[in-house]
């Protein structure tokens, strides 16, 4: 592509097709040229629309984010030999609470 040329290959995306067209987010992506013509390729290939893909894209994004965080979540009160130190072993949940937010405001 010549330097002189440019050509504009932004994409209209609305999001979450499964409601209502008022309540739609219209945005522009700016992505690589290649990956672009991969994801139009690809559209064609499964009679859908460039929307669709990426907004099936982004669920599987914050889907697995969101599985990584319940995972970490879960690694903290679950490490070493697992379930609660001896300090809260018997203690209520209000107790362990209060020590999770303790010096990090209300």
């Amino acid at each position: 592509m010549s330097p002189m040329l440019s050509v504009d290959r932004r994409a209209a995306v609305d999001m979450g097709s499964h409601i209502a067209y008022d309540q739609l987010m219209k945005t522009t992506i700016e992505i690589a040229d290649d990956l672009f013509e991969r994801v139009q390729r690809l559209a064609r290939e499964q009679k859908t629309t460039f929307r669709a893909l990426t907004e099936n894209g982004l669920r599987m994004v914050l889907s697995g984010s969101q599985r990584r965080r319940l995972q970490k979540a879960s690694a903290l009160v679950t490490y070493g030999k697992g379930g609660l130190s001896e300090e809260f072993k018997d203690s209520n949940w209000e107790r362990i609470r209060t020590e999770i937010y303790r010096g990090r405001g209300t």
